[in-house]
């Protein structure tokens, strides 16, 4: 299709889409008369990741829990219940998916041309705007680009300003080191036409004046050091609100809204802190604080999340520090909606705090329903989503072995080795980059059989030999975690792997029936492996759990109680899932913006050609030798004993080719003497 061509079918879908957004009435707004009240509802959207539709462009299958396009339905929804709101969004938009690679990556948009996430959020009529960390992700001069900016900093083309988003982008606390000025304008006042009711009942049209101001998280000084050092320089949150805030109020700003790229956090205050929210709502003058970054959701009273616990936190009614505040988790799956409650004294609005409502709506209605998506939204971008598909089946390595996970609670390390070799290079390279104090400890990886037949035998990790596309990475690692990294001592690791251990049932030796090996209420996405040639233990499953690791080693000498490792993993196991020991967010020594499944594409595509010997042989864990009476069985898909041997398990046999669970699976049995 030429692009003269898929311009005039662009320009139709917009036509088309026009009634999602909200019509102003056209005739001039008056003063409101004092005493008039008005409801605005302030509706936001953050951590999109450039999710436009529901779909996973990794597993090639459609996901209704996820997408722009459900959101749409909800936006447009609140438009019907409220007369009057106000669309913003809170960043982290334009990165995350296969579709934004795409589009950063392989094929750019022309100068005029709209970015696909903001082709949508135009048409949706979005009135403002931040940039979150991952804004920055793909470098400065694309950046420049699509939000239609132009950048005075070292690097950028000064050229022609190109097509970008249809709204104002605001960022206070990022600022160009040419120019000393703010990167992107710090605040924006909005006119904001509404309708009010005045004291005598009757509905009357005037103007709100609405400031927005946006804050990113300094630490993209660091995450993004590559693209952003000797170009910008970070302020600190709080500071940056507080110079920019009575500047605001003194040009006319009537409410303020904060859109805050951030979490909460009440450790004592730094102009460096990733989650500075918690003290930027005392800051005077904040009427709403709209959040991100933490993929969490708030208000939430049932939330166990630790910041949302915090003094002067109110997680049922959405409240900081008494200001109304809101995180719509992230991908579409909510939208946040602050109902403020507005009186106007003759001379100003002000926000009646004990009226306002605060909650986060959700796409999802029932155990697997949702709502529906937009058609219109999806048509917007077909040409971009068709060839995000195209894009992702393209091969970005090959594989000389076939990775699965058939035998990995019998030690067979194929699917598992890659994403820990992955895992351990990034650490590597950031401590290298942004940690020298930790220059001298050892990184270690782990990694778990995410798929491990527990629905059916069609659940299990199988990436054959030959080319890897994108897709192939959802099945070596299954969930969209982001790459942490703890500091433990031997000590630690040794409870670490205690805990995987029990994935395995207690094996007594002189029992003559067939023994179950793998306790299967222990779910396999916690049985945590190390594949290293440096490290190397036994699990011992005839002993009780808390007392299986044994002969744990590192370069081939017993690893000391007090000494020190970085462990990279995700971060669903460093911030405490799975309920691990010392891992509850107080070690982690790096909480990366990258998530592990795009680290483990970067290093298919480095590796190019992956062997047994380089990514599938680094077995580090094998059970302690002991002659049983009886069998020690386990379940698998049938047929696969050569498999087996392949990956160098040559104590595994298969016992039947059915073994009765009507999940499609065999039994096999692993002798434990050899």
């Amino acid at each position: 299709m030429n692009r003269s061509l898929r311009h005039q079918i662009s320009t139709a879908l917009v036509t088309t889409f026009a009634p999602l957004v909200l019509i102003v009435p056209a005739h001039a707004a008056t003063k409101a008369p004092a005493g008039a009240t008005a409801v605005l509802a302030v509706l936001e959207t953050s951590d999109l990741h450039a999710n436009v539709v529901g779909y996973d462009y990794y597993k090639l299958a459609a996901e209704p829990s996820i997408g722009v396009d459900r959101t749409a339905t909800l936006i447009k929804a609140a438009r019907k219940e409220f007369a009057n709101t106000l669309l913003l969004d809170n960043g982290d938009t334009i990165q995350g998916t296969a579709f934004a690679d795409y589009q950063a990556l392989v094929k750019p948009p022309a100068c005029n041309e709209v970015l696909g996430i903001y082709k949508i959020m135009n048409a949706l009529g979005y009135e403002g705007g931040t940039v979150g960390n991952h804004e920055f992700n793909y470098g400065l001069p694309f950046l420049n680009r699509v939000t239609g900016s132009q950048f005075q900093v070292k690097g950028v083309d000064k050229g022609t300003r190109c097509a970008g988003p249809a709204f104002p982008i605001v960022l206070a606390n990022v600022n160009s080191l040419q120019t000393k000025a703010p990167l992107f304008a710090p605040y924006q006042i909005i006119d904001k036409k509404i309708t009010a009711r005045g004291p005598d009942g009757k509905p009357v049209e005037t103007l709100v004046k609405v400031g927005i101001i946006g804050f990113t998280p300094p630490d993209i000084m660091a995450w993004d050091k590559r693209w952003l050092e000797g170009r910008v320089v970070t302020a600190g949150v709080r500071e940056t609100a507080e110079k920019y805030i009575p500047e605001m109020r003194k040009k006319g700003a009537q409410l303020i809204v904060a859109l805050a790229h951030g979490g909460l956090d009440d450790a004592p205050y730094s102009p460096a802190m990733e989650n500075a929210n918690w003290h930027l709502a005392k800051v005077p003058g904040i009427d709403v604080m709209l959040m991100g970054h933490a993929h969490q959701l708030f208000p939430n009273a049932d939330s166990t999340v630790s910041q949302f616990n915090l003094p002067g936190v109110d997680k049922a009614r959405g409240l900081v520090h008494g200001v109304p505040t809101v995180m719509p988790s992230q991908w579409g799956k909510h939208l946040g909606v602050v109902q403020l409650h507005l009186a106007y004294n003759g001379k100003t609005w002000s926000v009646d705090k004990d009226k306002t409502v605060v909650e986060a709506r959700a796409t999802q209605t029932g155990p697997k329903t949702f709502v529906e998506p937009d058609a219109e939204v999806v048509a917007l971008v077909r040409a971009e989503h068709e060839a995000t598909i195209a894009y992702v089946k393209t091969p970005v390595g090959r594989s000389a072995f076939r990775m699965t996970s058939y035998f990995a609670d019998v030690g067979d390390p194929s699917a598992l080795e890659v994403v820990n070799r992955a895992q351990a290079e990034y650490v590597s390279n950031y401590v290298k980059t942004n940690l020298p104090q930790y220059a001298g400890v050892p990184v270690l990886s782990v990694s778990a059989p995410f798929k491990a037949g527990f629905p059916s035998v069609a659940d299990y990790t199988d990436v054959p030999a030959g080319d890897l596309a994108l897709n192939n990475a959802a099945d070596l690692y299954l969930f969209p975690n982001s790459l942490y990294a703890v500091k433990v001592d031997g000590a630690g690791l040794k409870a670490w792997l205690e805990t995987a251990a029990q994935r395995f049932n207690t094996i007594d030796p002189a029992v003559a029936a067939p023994q179950e090996l793998v306790n299967t209420r222990f779910p396999s996405f916690n049985f945590d492996t190390i594949t290293s040639k440096d490290v190397s233990y036994e699990i011992d499953v005839t002993k009780k759990p808390g007392e299986r690791i044994v002969n744990l080693t590192y370069l081939g000498k017993p690893v000391a109680p007090a000494q020190a490792f970085l462990v990279a993993t995700n971060n669903y196991r460093a911030s405490g899932g799975g309920g691990f020991p010392g891992l509850d967010g107080s070690n982690v020594v790096i909480a990366s913006p990258d998530n592990n499944r795009d680290i483990l594409i970067a290093h298919i595509r480095a590796a190019k050609e992956l062997t047994r010997a380089s990514h599938g042989a680094a077995r580090s864990w094998r059970f302690a030798r002991v002659e049983t009476k009886g069998q020690v069985v386990f379940h698998s898909a049938p047929g696969l004993e050569g498999l087996a041997r392949e990956a160098g398990l040559n104590n595994v046999s298969q016992v039947k080719a059915d073994d009765g669970s009507g999940k499609g699976t065999a039994l096999y049995a692993v002798d434990l003497s050899k």
